[in-house]
């Protein structure tokens, strides 16, 4: 039915987030349900396929409840948008439908002497040409190497097509289709390593760099297009169908209406990413940034520069679960505010190395500038700030790449809300600071791809679904500013070693 409410499944590093959405952009019912993560050796993330889908299941049984919506009756909802963890890589058996490993999440490092031996073997400058992306373990190809390579018997059954590749975007449509699609999103497959960025097809070259058969990979699709339907899911009826996906960070910079080139916004969740859209042509970074596919819409295609920090409101979980600072994320505002500043001290989250525009995968958290007088507060306070300069960093190299100053930053994630770093972004970067009602961008951008592929709504017409919260302007001195960035570098420089 045209008028019923959209499903945007939201599938995360930490947890998945089902929200209903009306086409309005009101939000009807919302949940999120967590799900374990897994470190068996330092530096190693590794996920379970059957939780992520047990945590879909589930928060979109309860996001339909709350929203009043019987998911399972005909025409009860119009249509599916998904966004999800991008580089996140998952092998199945074609047949049988069962994971051959856990997930290898995108913040694992496993990889990262493959990525150095290949550097080193000069494949670095043509790989940056064809697909704007360094070699980096954060992307796809070497974790599909590495599982074809480390389960027995795994490469041969993949060279005679009997295993499937997917980032979490093409594992949902493979279940939510009842194993009838195998499929990925431009977005998605443009954090792989093997997509040719400007024909947004797989690579043969780039396939034999990073040793990846040509029979385990998804078909390439739009973000917004019929791209499957539900059939046989239990919780879903079927025929619904799946219109929109799209990674979660360009989900997100639709979800903030970033349509015009020189847009602007950055995501806080675990890790911090800023991207701005560049327009219809790829422009390779020369300041540690990356290049990928925004959205595909029909035959047109936007690009976009981005930047990653991999760490972000992990940090803030590390002081409450690592150190035990705060009972609750929630907290960390309350007592970072209880001190005037954090008095010196400074925190660089290196705690999975430095991503953009460093890319260390050796660098190491650090905290510095401790004295006898430092309190717990002192340390939120720097930990907030650290994620502020983080961003700053990638702000800094887009708008040296884009060759024009950005004026305006949308902000959504769950770090986002936090007021005290929100308006010590905008005095850093000198930037206006541009906050959602609500900042769940990603699912409301999921949400945004559906109506468009489902036919419901004109892309443009999308834009009244955001709905502006707060603006924060900057009111720092430029004097003061320049210490903070001075302080900054100097801690930076010691994390890098």
């Amino acid at each position: 039915m045209p008028n019923s409410p959209i499903l945007a499944i939201d599938q995360g590093t930490t947890g998945t987030t089902a929200l209903v959405v009306a086409l309005d952009g009101t939000t009807l019912g919302r949940a999120t349900v967590e799900f374990p993560q897994y470190f068996p050796h330092p530096g190693w993330v590794e996920h379970k396929a059957s939780e992520i889908w047990t945590s879909v299941e589930k928060a979109v049984t309860q996001a339909l409840a709350a929203a009043k919506v019987d998911g399972k009756s005909k025409g009860a909802l119009s249509a599916i948008g998904i966004t999800n963890q991008r580089e996140t890589t998952l092998l199945w058996d074609r047949k049988s439908g069962d994971p051959i490993h856990n997930a290898i999440v995108w913040q694992c490092r496993r990889t990262a002497d493959i990525c150095t031996k290949l550097k080193a073997e000069g494949h670095e400058p043509r790989v940056r040409e064809k697909t704007g992306l360094v070699i980096d373990a954060y992307f796809s190809g070497t974790k599909i190497a590495w599982i074809l390579d480390h389960v027995e018997g795994a490469r041969a059954r993949a060279e005679k097509g009997e295993i499937a590749f997917g980032t979490i975007d093409s594992f949902l449509v493979h279940r939510l289709s009842g194993g009838k699609k195998h499929v990925t999103d431009a977005t998605n497959a443009s954090r792989t390593l093997l997509m040719n960025l400007a024909r947004v097809e797989w690579d043969p070259e780039l396939l034999g760099t990073f040793r990846v058969p040509e029979a385990v990979l998804p078909s390439i699709v739009g973000n917004a297009e019929i791209i499957s339907e539900t059939s046989g899911v239990g919780f879903l009826a079927d025929g619904i169908p799946v219109a929109g996906m799209a990674g979660d960070q360009q989900a997100a910079l639709f979800g903030q209406a970033c349509f015009e080139r020189g847009d602007a916004k950055c995501t806080y969740g675990t890790g911090a990413f800023a991207l701005t859209n560049i327009g219809d042509r790829p422009i390779l970074s020369e300041h540690g940034l990356v290049t990928t596919c925004a959205w595909k819409l029909g035959k047109d295609v936007t690009y976009a520069l981005e930047g990653s920090a991999f760490v972000a409101g992990a940090a803030v979980q590390w002081l409450r679960d690592g150190l035990g600072l705060i009972s609750k994320a929630e907290d960390i505002e309350a007592l970072a505010r209880s001190v005037e500043s954090s008095d010196g001290v400074t925190f660089v989250p290196a705690l999975a190395g430095l991503g953009a525009p460093h890319w260390d995968p050796n660098a190491r958290g650090l905290i510095s500038g401790i004295t006898r007088g430092t309190t717990k507060a002192h340390i939120a306070r720097a930990a907030l700030e650290g994620i502020a300069f983080e961003v700053y960093d990638l702000l800094d190299a887009m708008q040296k790449d884009a060759r024009r100053p950005i004026a305006r930053l949308r902000v959504d994630g769950g770090a986002a809300r936090n007021d005290l770093l929100m308006q010590f972004q905008s005095d850093l970067g000198g930037v206006t600071v541009e906050r959602p009602t609500e900042v769940e961008s990603t699912g409301r951008g999921a949400a945004m791809l559906a109506a468009v592929g489902a036919g419901l709504l004109a892309p443009e017409q999308t834009a009244p679904m955001v709905k502006k919260d707060r603006t924060f302007e900057p009111a720092m001195e430029k004097a003061e500013r320049d210490a903070h960035l001075a302080r900054w570098q100097r801690a930076v420089d010691r994390a890098l070693g």
